[in-house]
């Protein structure tokens, strides 16, 4: 029998969280259903079709919610660096006997047709294995040491992760740098991050190293010569004029000898450099045509052309967001976008009134990931950043996927419960 104890925190779950993540988990299996829908095989759980497995996946996903929900909050805690040192583990496993899919090695084969992806479980581990770490006693994260160790946290995943190589499961532990601001890092590496990024795509568009390395000089030392007299500003300029130099070239390393020709071609075509509509752009181009073909209402529920032709490769799974643009249209979209909107706001929300700054930590820590995964998928589909590959959360095709959003979802409503029970971290 349950106790009281554990009665309470079932009636203090939050349910509006529950209802949004059964609804779109809902809505990936019916986009499922019609992105790759076989007449013979109609029936939405027929273990023969990916429908019917993601629908399998839904009802183990609850199973596994309501198991974490009956758990002690204690137990989540402590259990946090075991569930990093598994997750680490399975990434070099994965290396050595994974099998390769689309030129990333990234799965174990399982029993039954089944694969099991770790990175995907690698960042909810993280994320409870961060916030562990950020809420303990004497940790800072504005002082060397502790912001050290943070790092190093998240970075481990993510260089094993880029062994693989998948460049967008990597891309998605970057996220937790917003974790790491909420608690008390300079916004000066929000703005750092951002000019990273200009810069990266300076570097890869203009390909010119002499003049992107000259004009970082130039703008360095005019910059010294007006606040020559402030020592310390000058001392930072030269110490960043020289990082910015360094992640320049690191960059046209990367991307001459790391990434692979398709992974180059992908960049280009979003940054307009190279324009292959029936090559390498197709996946792009047919996405934008069945978005824009759905118009503000859509063409119906199992009614879209690019759809039911199958002219978008990946539906399914990378590109599921083209369904619902084609057959719900603007106003499906919109909808879908609201939700996960909702979604995240409600998740900051509940990270702000956790009395435990563990369950603060782990809450932002969800809210970024979930972000970042909407942002760059949708981005992709629309063209405008590259194709990397990460999924749509609880939409998209995909058992490790959909069982990992659901295990950090219902962690964090397991903490959310007990709020008032203890502040123990």
């Amino acid at each position: 029998m349950m106790s009281n104890q554990q009665r309470s925190f079932f009636f203090n779950v939050d349910w509006l969280t529950v209802i949004m993540y059964l609804v779109l988990c809902s809505i990936g299996v019916l986009c499922i259903h019609s992105a790759v829908y076989d007449p013979k095989n109609p029936s939405l759980v027929d273990l023969d079709t990916n429908y019917g497995k993601q629908f399998v996946f839904v009802l183990i996903g609850v199973v596994m919610g309501v198991f974490i929900l009956l758990l002690e909050s204690r137990f989540l805690s402590a259990l946090a660096p075991a569930m990093y040192v598994v997750t680490t583990l399975l990434l070099i496993v994965v290396l050595v006997i994974g099998r390769n899919v689309g030129g990333n090695q990234a799965w174990i084969s399982l029993p039954g047709g089944f694969r099991l992806q770790p990175s995907e479980f690698a960042k909810f581990a993280t994320c409870l294995l961060l916030a562990r770490y950020l809420s303990g006693t004497n940790v800072k994260i504005t002082e060397l040491k502790s912001f050290a160790v943070a790092a190093a946290i998240i970075l481990l995943p993510m260089v094993l992760i880029l062994l693989q190589p998948d460049a967008g499961s990597t891309l998605v532990f970057s996220s937790l740098l917003f974790v790491l601001y909420r608690e008390g890092l300079s916004p000066y590496f929000l703005i750092l991050e951002g000019l990273f990024i200009a810069l990266f795509v300076i570097t890869i568009k203009v390909g010119n190293l002499p003049v992107i390395i000259g004009s970082i000089i130039i703008l360095t030392v005019a910059i010294v010569l007006i606040f020559r007299r402030n020592r310390k500003l000058v001392l930072t300029m030269a110490a960043g004029a020289s990082i910015l130099i360094a992640f320049v070239l690191s960059v046209q390393f990367l991307y001459t000898k790391v990434l692979k020709p398709h992974q180059k071609v992908r960049i280009d075509i979003v940054l307009g450099i190279t324009k292959d509509p029936r090559g390498k752009g197709y996946n792009v181009n047919q996405s934008k045509i069945a978005i824009g073909s759905g118009k503000l209402w859509g063409k119906g529920y199992m009614h879209g052309t690019q759809t039911k032709y199958s002219f978008v490769p990946e539906q399914s799974t990378d590109f599921i967001f083209c369904t619902v643009g084609e057959e719900f249209g603007f106003a499906g979209s919109v909808a879908v976008l609201s939700l996960y909107l909702l979604l995240v706001l409600r998740i900051i929300y509940i990270a702000e009134r956790q009395r435990s700054p563990f369950s603060r930590i782990y809450a932002y820590g969800v809210a970024s990931i979930i972000f970042f995964h909407v942002v760059i998928n949708i981005g992709m589909t629309i063209g405008i950043v590259p194709s990397i590959g990460i999924p749509l959360p609880l939409i998209s095709y995909g058992g490790s996927s959909l069982l990992s959003f659901t295990v950090m979802l219902f962690i964090l409503i397991k903490l959310d419960s007990n709020r008032m029970g203890m502040i123990y971290a």
